[in-house]
């Protein structure tokens, strides 16, 4: 039998019976059973990934969750602080002195009451923020008015009207404070000028 040649003298690829086509070569089962490892590999590489990711999200989820779930309850009980704070400021000492026994007991309850609601938002991680003294920052204070005040740093809170409060890392409110002007510069900006000055 003679082999079939084409014209430069090569063998031809062997046809296939019924199309007439030249015919394939059988796939390799080990090449393919391969791929498919590898291809079932990385999936199983990018499940497990996106699964840790999961639950990484959802741990951050439930710790928020635990924080600042209470958040808007916080927000409303704020005012019932202020409103307590307030009453307690309307009555000065002399008033106090002069009233009956009575009105005393009232008043040291109410006082109580005011040390207990500030003890539980505490334990639940709201914090009240007392900014007097420190220097104003915007992430955290409220600026309404500026004092001058050339016995303090410009920049420094010197009156609070309204205490802030946070949960957590969050700001829940913002302290609304009075803020210093004309006073000398903060410490780290006179340094940095002195050292400028002296090159």
């Amino acid at each position: 039998m003679m082999k079939d040649t084409s014209a430069n003298g090569t063998e031809a690829a062997p046809e296939n019976a019924q199309t007439g086509q030249p015919a394939e070569a059988a796939p390799d089962p080990v090449a393919e059973l391969s791929r498919e490892a590898a291809g079932l590999k990385d999936r199983l590489l990018r499940t497990l990934a996106e699964m840790e990711n999961l639950r990484r999200r959802t741990e951050r989820e439930v710790t928020d969750a635990r924080a600042y779930g209470v958040t808007n309850f916080a927000r409303d009980i704020l005012a019932v602080a202020d409103n307590m704070e307030r009453a307690m400021k309307a009555l000065d000492d002399e008033i106090r002195g002069k009233a009956d026994a009575g009105v005393k007991s009232l008043l040291d309850g109410v006082e109580l009451t005011e040390r207990e609601l500030i003890k539980v938002m505490e334990k639940h991680g709201i914090k009240r923020l007392e900014p007097v003294g420190e220097k104003f920052d915007p992430n955290f204070h409220q600026a309404m008015f500026e004092l001058p005040d050339e016995s303090v740093p410009a920049g420094t809170v010197v009156q609070v009207m309204q205490p802030g409060y946070t949960i957590g890392e969050r700001v829940l409110r913002p302290a609304l404070v009075g803020v210093s002007k004309g006073g000398p510069k903060a410490a780290p900006a006179e340094a940095a000028a002195n050292d400028n000055s002296g090159k």
